[in-house]
């Protein structure tokens, strides 16, 4: 068992077993071995269902993000797209195109008509534009 109180319960219905079924016994001196073997069939079936019971037991909700953060995170995205927009155009259809569009670099410069070497420059001067307009938010 895991608690004393739920070993204490099966011994007690074991007692309350025997007594119910004393008429029955063919051999009242074996009592005790049929009190004992009652108690470990009980406590096999407690553990039996308390396996069960956790292993379907429904998972608990996962922490939902408080208002706060929710908050905090439309600011900061609102910050980006603010910083984004100050972009000239080609740093910004960049970074767009990578990190929103997730594409690769090969993938940018064929969709850009651009050498990938200019989708390299492009991106970094835009992300150290950006890291700079962001930081003076801040």
């Amino acid at each position: 068992m895991r608690d004393i109180a739920t070993a204490e319960e099966v011994v007690q219905d074991a007692f309350v077993a025997l007594h119910g079924a004393w008429r029955r016994l063919r051999d009242p001196d074996k009592a005790l071995a049929y009190l004992r073997q009652s108690v470990v069939n009980r406590s096999r079936s407690v553990l039996r269902h308390r396996a069960v019971v956790e292993k379907y037991a429904p998972k608990g909700m996962p922490d939902a993000p408080s208002a706060e953060n929710g908050a905090i995170g439309e600011l900061e995205r609102s910050a980006v797209i603010e910083a984004l927009r100050s972009l000239p155009a080609r740093q910004r259809e960049a970074l767009v195109l990578r990190y929103y569009g997730d594409l690769s670099e090969a993938e940018i410069a064929h969709a850009m008509g651009i050498s990938k070497g200019a989708v390299k420059s492009h991106t970094a001067r835009g992300m150290a534009a950006l890291r700079s307009v962001l930081e003076n938010l801040t």
